[in-house]
């Protein structure tokens, strides 16, 4: 904005820089209706990602380093061996090539997977979940045998 001063005869040009207040609170306005419509489609993703991790890693990851395993040595490893046979020759795998998996498995909460072979709910080979988000057993468990 320009306004204009008279000063001695002379008339003198200034400009004005900055907002005006009506100017920042339609900013403010403006920024809380976006939040207001994009936060709530954000909550809860993180949750939603830590689940999907957990899962590619129990339908995917895991599971091909212990169909890579069985090739080699012709079993899964035992439940006492568990998921650490992957990573370092256990005595009773006499064509380890492994390590199968770079470091030791955990899911998206930090905590350790659980392996039974053979498996409770699959006999035919092996039981993988991980306890979810609580670490107790219960309905946030994700299982490979759903």
């Amino acid at each position: 904005m320009k306004s204009m001063h008279k000063i001695g005869g002379q008339r003198m040009t200034f400009m004005r820089s900055g907002f005006t207040l009506i100017e920042l609170m339609l900013v403010v306005i403006i920024i809380g209706a976006l939040s207001a419509m994009v936060l709530p489609r954000l909550v809860g993703r993180s949750e939603q990602a830590r689940v999907s991790a957990t899962r590619a890693d129990i339908k995917a990851n895991i599971a091909t380093a212990l169909k890579l395993y069985e090739l080699d040595n012709g079993t899964f490893p035992t439940s006492e061996e568990g998921l650490a046979a992957l990573m370092s020759a256990p005595p009773s795998a006499a064509n380890w090539n492994g390590p199968y998996l770079e470091s030791k498995p955990v899911d998206s909460w930090g905590k350790e997977y659980q392996y039974k072979s053979p498996g409770t709910n699959r006999p035919q080979d092996y039981d993988l979940y991980s306890l979810g988000k609580d670490g107790k057993e219960g309905n946030d468990d994700i299982v490979n045998w759903d």
